[in-house]
């Protein structure tokens, strides 16, 4: 399964949800979910603000792609960020949005591998992570990152 999640990062701070219902309920997250059949990850990222949270995103950038294995499941989750968005946040069904510093991120509340991978894009460097979880997804048994060359996303305004 191929999903995206987008980070708007501005002004020191950093726009996160509570994840309300599906995949990662109760975490701590960005906006994101599953690319649909004729979509690229751009336009995923694009819709899935508007759906989440009700914004669209502006100087959307890729950042990183991750891949995520239990030993029955693979997940590729394509990694954005923007500089800011257009719209009104709002709340929906299925999250609650919140700015966080980006001194004080609330790892403790979101997936383990996070710690490992956000400095790359807190630093603006693309980045390619293989993270290997236990079966129920709660541990990470081993993992790797490495630095990229730059993603071209094509888009600037979300649109």
């Amino acid at each position: 399964m191929e999903t995206t999640l987008c980070y708007v990062i501005k002004d020191g701070k950093i726009l996160l949800i509570h994840k309300k219902r599906g995949f990662g309920a109760g975490k701590v997250n960005a906006p994101g979910g599953r690319i649909e059949e004729g979509e690229s990850p751009e336009q995923c990222a694009v819709r899935e603000l508007r759906e989440e949270i009700g914004v669209t995103p502006a100087g959307i950038r890729k950042v990183g792609i991750n891949r995520f294995f239990n030993g029955k499941e693979r997940l590729m989750v394509h990694i954005f960020t923007a500089s800011g968005f257009d719209g009104e946040l709002k709340e929906t069904d299925e999250a609650e949005p919140f700015w966080e510093s980006i001194d004080s991120i609330p790892f403790d509340r979101m997936w383990d591998d996070d710690v490992h991978w956000f400095p790359y894009m807190l630093e603006g460097r693309t980045f390619a992570g293989n993270f290997t979880f236990s079966e129920d997804w709660k541990e990470i048994i081993e993992y790797k990152i490495e630095e990229t060359g730059q993603w071209s996303t094509g888009m600037t305004n979300g649109k």
